[in-house]
């Protein structure tokens, strides 16, 4: 690592001035082929020279090459020798947004954003793939690949939102992380949903509405725990979400938000709270209606087993609206939904959470689809629902 961090310096301070790329491309390549001989530094070397080859072929600018180096390298390099460990992300936060940044300034590139992404998906690929050995080599194409979507994107952010953005996004995860609500993968998937929501909103009205669905999902997973705990119904973990629940609940709400700030599209505002409303949903009608009264399959409508996907029950389809409605006046109080919108996000709720129970009645008990795969397909149904109700009722 101590070798791989001194390539890595070398090529962000020379890299300006060495051209063609191939030249640069070619002596990273003959380093590392080297470093594979080194066994442990086989995949740093792999994904080393897999960055400068895509440098070579111009696939990403001279700012991602040197970015992505900076990010990976000198945060992993800081993350080892401090102690690995939850103690090791502190020092990998530091190091990896300071070189980050200074090397954005040595390249005379001024979009903080693109730094920033870089930096949250590598510490949330550093604690989804830690156990891995090839690890660091996803991290480096995540990180790279990620800073070049906003890269291209050029999207424009005020250095006050943006800080406000990442205190907000980085207190929150990490309030969730000390409360057991979700574990070092989610703390990370979650700073980055909260971060680009707020920042390509501009402000942190959607931010709170997310923020509702995590407190209600949350709140309604711990009720009657233990009851849950004697019927076998209760989530796995105590609770605790990864990045797999995150992204799977919250990944469309995301791009709606992303879309809506770079289009200013008011359809994208029904996206979004068309699949908040379907995840808040679906979480009640789950984690209440489970403890109700034996819950009937929605397809056949025979009762079925307590915890069966599909399953369906009249407290549960209660709970669902109740959630749908509480999305709903939380962003007519917060200003992002007019009634109109208010009466589209009930209707998405209630429509996506027995999408969810279809979905999981036909294909999840077959093991077509794993739960993360239902919760997305219902989030994304429930979102385009939302998208076509508000059309046909703005275009009337």
């Amino acid at each position: 690592m101590w070798a791989a961090s001194v390539l890595a310096l070398l090529c962000i301070i020379i890299a300006p001035y060495v051209t063609p790329h191939w030249l640069l491309a070619l002596f990273v390549v003959l380093i590392c082929v080297l470093f594979i001989l080194i066994k442990k530094s086989r995949y740093t070397s792999f994904s080393i020279a897999t960055i400068a080859a895509l440098y070579r072929f111009e696939l990403i600018p001279l700012v991602v090459f040197s970015t992505t180096f900076a990010i990976v390298i000198i945060g992993e390099a800081a993350y080892r020798i401090t102690g690995k460990g939850e103690k090791g992300y502190i020092p990998f936060i530091v190091a990896a947004f300071i070189s980050a940044f200074l090397v954005m300034m040595y390249s005379g590139y001024t979009a903080p954003l693109v730094a920033v992404t870089g930096v949250i998906v590598a510490l949330m690929l550093h604690a989804i793939l830690r156990e891995r050995e090839d690890g660091i080599f996803i991290e480096t194409l995540g990180v790279a690949m990620t800073m070049l979507l906003f890269y291209e994107i050029n999207y424009h952010v005020e250095a006050t939102i943006l800080i406000t953005a990442v205190i907000i996004g980085f207190g929150f995860a990490l309030f969730s992380y000390k409360l057991k609500a979700a574990d070092m993968s989610g703390l990370f998937s979650g700073a980055l949903m909260g971060i680009l929501i707020i920042v390509f909103t501009g402000g942190v009205e959607w931010f709170l509405i997310m923020l509702t669905f995590f407190i209600l999902g949350a709140g309604t997973t711990k009720f009657r725990f233990e009851k849950k705990k004697l019927l076998g119904v209760a989530e796995s973990h105590g609770g605790v979400r990864g990045y797999f629940n995150v992204f799977a609940n919250g990944v469309v709400a995301l791009s709606g938000a992303i879309l809506f700030g770079i289009t200013k599209e008011p359809l994208f505002i029904a996206l979004f709270l068309g699949s908040v409303a379907c995840a808040t949903s679906d979480t009640l009608a789950s984690e209440v209606g489970v403890v109700g009264k034996t819950p009937r399959l929605i397809t056949t409508f025979k009762e079925v087993p307590r915890g069966t996907n599909g399953g369906v029950t009249l407290v549960g389809e209660l709970a669902a609206i109740g959630g749908a409605v509480i999305i709903a006046i939380v962003a007519y109080l917060l200003g992002v939904a007019d009634l109109t919108l208010v009466a589209v996000t009930i209707l998405s709720g209630f429509f996506g959470t027995n999408i969810d129970s279809l979905i999981g009645a036909l294909y999840e008990n077959k093991h077509v689809f794993g739960n993360a795969g239902t919760n997305f397909l219902a989030t994304l149904s429930s979102g385009i629902f939302a998208v076509v109700v508000y059309f046909v009722f703005i275009s009337f």
